[in-house]
């Protein structure tokens, strides 16, 4: 049976959601492709229909998953306090709690760079992520400031996900997003008295 093309689009759509989901979630090399596609009701062999290859198919979810990413940037970024808002939705429990719908770079990105497998959509995905910061702060060395605080966020909400005292993990989250709005309100320097 032949498929319109809308059908095959569509299955491409919900088979890069899918991975998208897992990939942050179980990470990349524990998600197999055919627990992946049995989960989407469709054949193992029916995945190459629409990738070449299973690393296609991640670079194809890791680009989703950063413009999903950068929905929540821009919108945490059209704020009165664009800083703030970015780290109260980027430093959150929710956040912590759901990878399946958060930031690649924790996830994704970190086990390709673990790998040895870097990625030219990462590498536009952080050069995305430190404009978008920068021209948020001000006073000097604004771009050095944004990668500071892209650095300590991503390292933040792994190491709030990796611990296993819940009070812990939710002081992580806290302190970073205390200290880096501190940082962005007082230009990179740290008031005199907190």
């Amino acid at each position: 049976m032949r498929y319109s093309q809308e059908h095959k689009a569509q299955t491409y759509r919900r088979i890069v959601k899918e991975a998208s989901a897992r990939f942050r979630r179980d990470g990349v090399a524990a998600t197999g492709l055919q627990p992946l596609m049995k989960a989407l009701g469709l054949t193992h062999g029916g995945f190459y229909a629409h990738f070449e290859s299973k690393q296609a198919l991640v670079e194809t979810a890791l680009q989703d998953a950063t413009a999903e990413m950068q929905e929540v940037f821009a919108a945490a970024t059209a704020t009165p306090k664009p800083i703030e808002s970015l780290l109260e939705r980027y430093l959150s429990e929710a956040h912590r709690d759901h990878p399946e719908r958060g930031c690649p770079l924790t996830t994704i990105a970190a086990e390709l760079g673990q790998r040895g497998e870097p990625s030219e959509s990462v590498d536009a995905a952080v050069l995305n992520r430190l404009a978008i910061i920068a021209s948020h702060l001000s006073g000097e060395n604004r771009e050095a400031r944004a990668v500071s605080m892209l650095s300590a966020m991503v390292g933040a909400l792994i190491l709030s996900r990796s611990v296993k005292d819940s009070a812990l993990s939710n002081r992580i989250l806290q302190d970073a997003k205390r200290r880096l709005a501190l940082e962005s309100e007082h230009g990179g320097g740290y008031p005199e008295k907190p």
